[in-house]
Formats: structure tokens, sequence, C-alpha cells
């Protein structure tokens, strides 16, 4: 049976993007990263995980990170120029992104928010983000993702 298309896969269709998607068993609740990445067979390294967040400015941003790492308050508050940053309330994030808890992806977010990944992202062949819905993942160059989402890198989260 052929996948059923994501916003997601639609949008990096629409703009001639290659990717790959990935599927992984869920009971419709929202699995943790490191999980997807073993269910899926990827590397943690190379799966990463969709962050909302809100700056002391009321802004919305938004941070891409390793699965099994832990985004750094401080320096994600630097990367963007904000006094400080803290993460958006879970009953905010599908009236901001368009996306359900786990199933956040940094592209087709209702709005293009300032996306920040995580400096390890230049090292990879590929990365994997949520395709937009709990049990997809798509697999695609980080260049071009950063390039899609208009996003920058920076050294915003460590080890758990």
């Amino acid at each position: 049976m052929a996948e059923q298309k994501t916003n997601v896969m639609r949008v990096l269709d629409q703009k001639k993007i290659p990717y790959k998607a990935h599927a992984y068993p869920h009971g419709g609740e929202a699995v943790d990263g490191v999980t997807v990445a073993k269910l899926t067979g990827l590397d943690p390294a190379s799966v990463f995980k969709t962050l909302v967040t809100r700056g002391a400015s009321k802004k919305i941003y938004v941070f891409v990170i390793p699965v099994a790492m832990e985004l750094q308050l401080k320096q994600a508050a630097k990367a963007v120029g904000e006094k400080a940053i803290a993460m958006v309330h879970v009953s905010e994030i599908t009236a901001l992104t368009g996306y359900v808890r786990g199933g956040c992806s940094p592209i087709g977010m209702k709005k293009l928010y300032p996306t920040v990944f995580h400096s390890s992202v230049e090292q990879l062949e590929t990365v994997v983000v949520s395709a937009g819905r709990i049990g997809s993942q798509v697999e695609l160059s980080p260049q071009s993702l950063i390039r899609l989402v208009n996003a920058k890198t920076a050294d915003i989260a460590a080890e758990e």
C-alpha cells in the first residue's frame, strides 16, 4: 500500500526536493525520537526533533536538534538574539504550527518561523525530520532542508 502523502511530502514534491519517506509503528501516541530512530533503523544522530519555543519578545522560534540531545535554552536564545527562550505549552503547538505534538515538522508550518538547526546537521549526508504526522518521517539533504525553511545553524543543544 502506498504511503499516504503528508503536507510535508507535498511541499517537498512541489519544490522538487528529493526525499525518502520512513514509517514507524505507533499507537497514535507521540513516540520519543530515540525510539523512532530505533524503529526506523536510522542513526539517532541523523534523526532530528522539532521544538517550538517563544522568546522573551513573544516571537515564536523553531529549533531542530538531534533526538538524543537536549535544547540549551541560553544558547538557543543567543542564536536568535533573544534574552530568553521557553518551550511553548503543548496545547499551543497545533494552533501555532498546524501539527500535533510528536508530528511537528520544520517543513510546512502555518507560518515560516525563524528556524535554527543544531550545527551537527552540517556534517550529515542526510537528515531525518517528521513528515508532519506521527508515524512518518522524511529523510533528505540537510542543505535542501535548511534552504527550504530559510534556517541557520548554531550550537544550541547538548547531550541529554
